[in-house]
């Protein structure tokens, strides 16, 4: 089975009230426990690619072993660019073999937003990739995308339509409070998501796919398990994993999951290293990693997305 597009799979989980999981990839372990996950829960995937991920691991390396983990679970998947910040890191990645790209542009006035989404849409369409935009601003850190909490903002459902009729994008990303990054909210706040910004949106857009970057839970149990193990992670909640459902049952299809990732691996090779002090194989830690990421990401197939079964 080649690469797919998102566009099939979104239709199917706009239809059915859940969401596909956009799980960010940098490596062999991370990219196996992903697609083992989504084939024992019988779920399509979107494995996306950042620019730091490109620069660590080189667009080659994970095109192939993208390419790998189809001929193993013989799975939809979607290979898609996350945060593209230019029209020639998308054209690179279309260029390159993706199946879906995203560009960028919230850092932009809403003309200038729309003049570059516009301008890659145009050439990704003429080559069968499919494109996601953006509208807001997300606060937090990760990877290449910094935005202060000053400079966040919530996306203005007003402007919804006219994005999405001038530009041809395929989905759109918005903004109703999630954050970047594991280090989300402090102890003793309440993270809440704008439902009602969500809710007006899906009127506006009847039927069309809705994203949520940010969307990591930061689960305690793996921050503790980094910290006990020798790490110096400060306490953070994330975005409630009930919340995160409620959105895949409106208008949301896919959900940007990365720092979950990182802080299960990280926690489980930590954890390795110190029952197994003698162990220097990188296969002995890196494949406890890789277990506790496959679990993980079967929880979030099963009952986060609920695009188990969904195949």
């Amino acid at each position: 089975m080649p690469l797919v597009t998102t566009k099939e799979m979104f239709e199917k989980a706009y239809a059915g009230g859940y969401a596909i999981g956009a799980f960010n990839v940098n490596n062999m372990e991370i990219i196996q426990g992903i697609t083992e996950a989504a084939q024992l829960e019988k779920s399509p995937v979107i494995l996306q690619v950042s620019a730091g991920a490109r620069k660590y691991a080189k667009h080659i390396y994970l095109t192939k072993l993208v390419e790998a983990a189809i001929a193993d679970t013989d799975l939809p998947i979607a290979l898609h660019l996350d945060h593209g910040e230019s029209f020639e890191v998308c054209k690179s990645c279309i260029d390159g073999g993706f199946s879906s790209v995203m560009i960028d542009g919230s850092k932009y006035s809403f003309e200038e937003n729309i003049a570059i989404t516009k301008q890659v849409v145009e050439y990704a369409h003429a080559r069968g990739v499919v494109v996601e935009g953006e509208l807001g601003k997300l606060a937090g850190i990760e990877d290449d995308v910094n935005v202060s909490a000053a400079d966040a903002m919530f996306t203005n459902p007003a402007e919804v339509e006219e994005f999405v009729t001038r530009t041809g994008v395929d989905s759109l990303a918005i903004a109703i409070g999630t954050s970047h990054g594991a280090y989300k909210f402090k102890p003793g706040t309440k993270p809440q998501l704008r439902f009602d910004i969500l809710e007006e949106v899906g009127k506006r857009l009847p039927n069309f796919p809705i994203v949520l970057h940010g969307s990591s839970s930061v689960p305690q149990e793996f921050v503790q398990m980094v910290n006990q193990y020798g790490g110096a992670m400060p306490d953070a909640i994330g975005i409630p994993e009930e919340m995160l459902r409620q959105a895949a049952k409106m208008a949301v299809c896919k959900i940007n999951i990365d720092s979950d990732l990182r802080l299960c691996m990280t926690g489980a090779i930590r954890k390795h290293l110190h029952d197994h002090p003698d162990h220097f194989d990188p296969r002995q830690y890196l494949k406890d990693g890789r277990d506790e990421l496959r679990a993980m990401v079967q929880h979030k197939i099963r009952n986060v997305l609920g695009s188990s079964n969904t195949l």
